[in-house]
This record gives structure tokens, sequence and C-alpha cells, in this order.
């Protein structure tokens, strides 16, 4: 990854802090209700936006990777470089900050100025795709991927595709996904998205079927273990199969009671 933004499997320590504050950004973000639509699509949107925007190692505000600070210097000479250097950082930060707005145009004058800058198209991106502006989005995170190759922004590329309606276009980028042998947690977002827009389709049978792989035994159980548990969940409700939908809710329950909406589901499951 080119920004400042690490991602991978979260530090221990404030464990329970950041699942508390991952659960209220959830909260803020459900637009649909289950209890109404039985809608998988804000869930599986929520969690690839988690895999894409969530920092995980961060270095200090107002620095850049030093790759990227060479290519503006490079692109751009001494004097520009530099200035631009301290701008993409700048609208970095505002993207982990959650100020998608001020990201967005700091890192799209930036990616108009220096075209061949992966990392501005990506934040551009990242911010549009955070805006729920799919189009510019997938555009901005098409050109940093094909810039840069980077499965870790993979994911919310499919899901800007998926809310686009572009199902061939969710299928190239599960396939690359799948292809560059990601991260356990990338895979897994990429698969909540994939199986997400076939259940768009009413093809709920084929989205259970592509999210069985993460029924496989784990022996250590991560946040990412559980969006996918609860997507394979809310599929099995919807199907009508609410022996395997409780299973499912209540694995999680196990080991997270308080996941999302887990005891309200288990409690309106079969009703």
């Amino acid at each position: 990854m080119d920004v400042k933004r690490r991602r991978g499997p979260k530090p221990e320590p404030d464990r329970e802090a950041e699942k508390e504050r991952e659960r209220e950004k959830i909260e803020a973000r459900t637009t649909e209700q289950w209890i109404d639509e039985g809608s998988v699509r804000d869930s599986a949107r929520a969690a690839a936006a988690r895999a894409s925007a969530q920092p995980i190692e961060r270095r200090e505000v107002g620095e850049l990777d030093p790759e990227v600070a060479a290519q503006l210097h490079d692109a751009l000479g001494a004097q520009r470089g530099a200035r631009l250097a301290e701008r993409l950082a700048q609208a970095s930060e505002a993207l982990d900050r959650e100020r998608f707005d001020e990201a967005k145009r700091i890192a799209a004058a930036i990616a108009k100025e220096a075209p061949t800058i992966a990392s501005a198209h990506e934040v551009a991106g990242l911010a549009n795709y955070r805006l729920g502006r799919y189009k510019p989005a997938a555009a901005s995170l098409e050109i940093s991927n094909d810039l840069h190759e980077n499965p870790e922004i993979l994911p919310a590329l499919a899901d800007c595709y998926r809310a686009l309606e572009r199902w061939s276009a969710v299928e190239r980028i599960w396939l690359q996904i799948r292809e560059s042998s990601p991260a356990h947690h990338i895979l897994a977002e990429g698969r909540i998205v994939a199986a997400g827009a076939l259940a768009d389709r009413g093809d709920l049978a084929g989205a259970i079927e592509l999210m069985l792989p993460a029924t496989k035994n784990t022996k250590s159980v991560k946040d990412h273990h559980l969006r996918q548990w609860y997507v394979l969940a809310d599929f099995y409700d919807r199907l009508g199969d609410p022996l395997k939908a409780r299973r499912w809710f209540g694995m999680i329950a196990e080991h997270d009671r308080d996941y999302y909406d887990i005891q309200t589901r288990l409690r309106h499951i079969g009703r």
C-alpha cells in the first residue's frame, strides 16, 4: 500500500474499544432494516468499506510513504513534489478521520496534476466510495489498481460495481481478488460482496454456496469470520431456513453476544 494507511489483522491493544467504534459506525451507516427487507446489502457494504478504509498501522500525521513522495518528486520536481506530498498526506489523514469530502477534494486535485500517482486516485476513490458516489469511486479505484496492483482496494471496487448493478464487473473483480491470494480478511470482504451481488439478483442459493468456505473450522475467530457468518445466517433466514440461520447467528453470539443486532436477530428468527 502506497498511502500511509496499512491494513491487515487488527492489533490487540484497545480491541474492545475498536469493536465498539465499529459497531457504532455500522449502525450509523445502515439505511435498510432487516425486519422490513431482510437485506444484507448494508452489512456487506459496511464490511467492504472497513476492509478498504480502516487504518491499521499509522505513520505520524503529516507523513507520507517515502516511495510516494519520491514519485511526486520525480513527476513534478522537488518543490512542487514536496508540496503535493504534504497535501496527499493531508488527504489520507482526512480519509482516516472520515472527512470524506475533504479527502476527495484534495486527492482529486492531486490526481489531476499528477495522474501517474496511484495513491492519489486511491484516496479519491475510497472517499467517493464512502460518500456513496459509486461511479466516480469505481473509476478512480480502477485507475489506481492499474497503476499499482493492490488487492486491498478490490473489495471496495467490487462493491461499487455491485451498487451500480454491473454484475459482470463484480465477477471480474472477485476473480482478481481470488487470483491475488490476498490476506484472509481481504478475501472475506470480497466474498461478502460477490455473494451479496448474487443475492441482489435473487440467487440466494448461489450466494450461500459462495459463502460456504467461511464455515470451515478456524482456530482463531476474528472479526472477518463473524461478518461472514452474519451474512451467511442472513441468507439462510431470507431463504426460509431458520434452523441454519439460528445456528450461524448463535455461533456469532458465542464469540460476541453483543455483535451488531445479533440478539434481536435470534429472537425474531422464524417469526
